[in-house]
């Protein structure tokens, strides 16, 4: 009975990463003006993301040594990935280019991201502590909204239709309850995990903001909208944070 309520629990999360999602897809023509200010937002939200739900939890659990080597193996990944897709033409459907390729890095970062959240998921919910389990689904479940959104921006931005941006959103989360069982059956052994794999998501996050994200964003022309956007993008983050306890 655990196990199932945990599991629907774990694909509750994956699907509230799909909420985000949808008011990108209701902007229409909006979206061409509000573009600066969209990527801004996606600055905002990854970066306050990678720090304050990532990284500083990570800080807590583990030493500096082991969270300064996960950060490191993370802005790695992200670099070899990047490489990877750089030297290739990267078609989905009929949609191919340099957007299509951001979209498929930020997708894989985010895919990458949510394995960690799955496996803390399941480390609370095998916890003694009474509500923590129903606290760290609750956080998950309101931090994947936002992170919906930083799917979908970049994918508006390359032509993928709402359907496709909705789905894409609610498949980077996926690996949450498989993240969430495993670390449920195997709770001793998944908690000294959990420090690595948090920096290794952060620094992959991180390496995507700095590399990929912040110069779309921070173009000649569109300072005001794109610094806006990120300070929004920023506050919500910080806000979600103050709310849940973070």
């Amino acid at each position: 009975m655990e196990v199932a309520a945990l599991a629907l629990a774990g694909s509750g999360t994956a699907l509230a990463t799909g909420l985000g999602a949808l008011p990108v897809s209701r902007l229409g023509a909006r979206a061409e003006t509000l573009r600066p200010a969209l990527w801004g937002l996606t600055v905002g939200l990854m970066t306050v993301a990678s720090i304050v739900g990532l990284l500083l939890p990570a800080l807590d659990e583990g030493s500096t040594t082991a969270v300064a080597s996960g950060l490191i193996t993370g802005v790695a990944f992200l670099l070899v990935s990047r490489r990877m897709l750089q030297r290739r033409d990267v078609h989905v459907g009929r949609l191919s280019g340099a957007g299509v390729r951001r979209s498929v890095l930020v997708f894989a970062v985010l895919l990458v991201h949510s394995l960690p959240e799955g496996l803390a998921i399941g480390t609370a919910f095998a916890s003694e502590t009474e509500g923590l389990g129903l606290f760290v689904i609750l956080a998950i479940a309101l931090q994947n909204v936002p992170e919906g959104t930083s799917v979908a921006i970049p994918m508006e931005a390359a032509g993928f239709r709402p359907r496709q941006q909705f789905w894409a959103a609610v498949l980077t989360s996926a690996p949450q309850p498989v993240g969430a069982l495993v670390a449920y059956a195997l709770v001793e052994e998944i908690g000294g995990l959990l420090p690595i794999s948090f920096a290794f998501a952060a620094g992959a996050m991180l390496g995507l903001v700095a590399i990929e994200l912040a110069p779309e964003a921070f173009k000649r022309g569109t300072l005001r909208l794109s610094l806006s956007g990120t300070a929004a993008g920023a506050l919500l983050m910080l806000g979600l944070a103050l709310l849940l306890g973070v």
